[in-house]
């Protein structure tokens, strides 16, 4: 059965585990070295237990802790070609074993099977990925501006979802921080999904089997944990899926397991 276990999602760092008892991945590894261990230590995983490390994209809140953590023991990266170009130079040196991707075309990683696909946001080739055992699917976006056809297609019935809901609209208009350019980025196309657009993207992947939904990403004061639950709730209020278990994932802790019970269908269907 596979478990996603997401050790911290922000802007000042994500990366979660996905496991099935058997092969064990990070996605992203965007906390501190520091952070990335003690938190692994607290939800009974270590370092050794991690079979590889797959990237989403460069941004540094992606990949910050590869470095450090490599000098502890060889990683095996696994990123598309100009994700890897992207990161080549601040990894020189590094005890990294690259494995290069190809976006939409499904690999195995031990026990599991992977697909990475394209995702619009400002990077060199961003992805998302849907991971499987055999038995249960799980969709992972994180740092997207807008939801396509390519998206929905690869997350369509999926067991789990995880999906980035960086900001609530009214609450980004508002704020007196950010300088104009800077609320341009994150609601340009290639920037983050706002609470009404991670709902949208939701109901549109609704279907019988989906459960768990895990928004991340969240913004400190632009958005809040229960604006964005209830953006989803609400969606999903009228589709099959409206029983579905949704909670966001915290910023400075590791966010409790969920598990994905068996679905009989298999990547690339």
């Amino acid at each position: 059965m596979l478990t996603l276990t997401v050790l911290g999602s922000g802007s000042s760092g994500n990366a979660a585990v996905v496991s099935n008892g058997r092969t064990t991945v990070l996605v992203d590894a965007g906390l501190s070295a520091k952070q990335l261990s003690l938190r692994l230590g607290q939800v009974g995983y270590s370092l050794e237990q991690i079979d590889a490390v797959l990237l989403t994209h460069e941004h540094l809140d992606h990949c910050r802790g590869i470095a450090v953590l490599s000098r502890q023991r060889e990683l095996q990266l696994y990123a598309n070609a100009l994700t890897r170009e992207a990161m080549s130079r601040s990894l020189e040196g590094a005890k990294v074993r690259w494995n290069v991707m190809t976006n939409s075309v499904p690999f195995e990683l031990g026990d599991l099977q992977v697909e990475c696909f394209a995702v619009p946001h400002d990077a060199a080739d961003p992805v998302g990925f849907v991971i499987g055992d055999g038995h249960s699917r799980l969709g992972l976006v994180s740092d997207l501006g807008h939801s396509n056809r390519l998206i929905e297609t690869r997350l369509s019935q999926c067991h789990g979802l995880f999906v980035e809901a960086n900001y609530d609209r009214a609450l980004l208009e508002a704020d007196e921080v950010r300088p104009w350019a800077t609320k341009q980025r994150i609601s340009s196309p290639h920037g983050h999904l706002s609470n009404e657009q991670a709902a949208g993207l939701i109901a549109s992947l609704a279907h019988s089997h989906l459960r768990q939904v895990v928004l991340g990403h969240l913004s400190d004061d632009c958005n809040r944990p229960e604006l964005a639950v209830d953006f989803v709730r609400r969606a999903l209020a009228d589709t099959v899926a409206r029983h579905a278990r949704v909670q966001c994932a915290a910023r400075h802790e590791p966010t409790p397991s969920i598990s994905l019970a068996p679905l009989q269908v298999s990547i690339g269907s």
